[in-house]
């Protein structure tokens, strides 16, 4: 294993830990795939979540600029996903501290819990298990704007962007591994629907 793991070497261990699965999926907005990728599977193990949060603590700490200003950077992370590798890097890194997000329904907006918010100024670092959508940063980045804080960048451990992956503009992005799985917009245009392979629906 490397200081910080490479591309085959995250897929093999979310593979091993049941995190990265293959077959028909259908997500909640009606989306088909070929894989279902779900990071927090892995960071059930002790071991898979250490070198995953140390691996992306180093991927963040090669950039000069972001290495600069660490101990003063807090973390802030959409739950629940987030929240293991957001603890997991804000220790491998000594940042500051660590925020988080959270909609009370599935279609409510974002709010931080009270007495946890970033102070206006303060600089965060967006933290989350996967970018898929980038829905759930979207929100998070606009909420953490509003209370005055300053969103310096976005580290995931995986990069899986959809087709409909939101524009996260000028953001330095970091992270481990990218992946690319097979989208269809819905069941009428699936090829794997087409060919009659078993679905799954997918809470998330």
């Amino acid at each position: 294993m490397h200081l910080i793991p490479t591309n085959d070497e995250v897929i093999a261990m979310l593979r091993e830990t049941g995190a990265l699965r293959e077959g028909h999926f259908e997500y909640t907005n009606g989306m088909h795939t070929d894989e279902y990728l779900q990071v927090a599977l892995a960071f059930r193990y002790y071991q898979y979540a250490k070198v995953l949060s140390v691996g992306l603590s180093r991927r963040l700490r090669a950039d000069p600029e972001l290495r600069a200003m660490i101990r003063e950077v807090s973390i802030v992370c959409p739950t629940i996903g987030g929240l293991p590798i957001a603890f997991g890097v804000c220790e491998a890194l000594r940042a500051h501290q660590v925020y988080w997000a959270e909609p009370d329904t599935e279609s409510a907006p974002m709010h931080f819990r009270q007495f946890v918010e970033p102070a206006p100024g303060e600089k965060i670092l967006m933290v989350d298990d996967i970018l898929r959508s980038g829905r759930r940063l979207t929100m998070l980045r606009a909420l953490a704007e509003e209370k005055g804080a300053e969103v310096i960048g976005v580290a995931v451990a995986v990069y899986q962007p959809n087709p409909t992956i939101a524009d996260l503009g000028n953001l330095p992005l970091f992270y481990l591994a990218k992946m690319d799985a097979l989208y269809y917009k819905d069941a009428t245009t699936c090829e794997l629907c087409k060919r009659g392979v078993p679905i799954e629906k997918v809470w998330t």
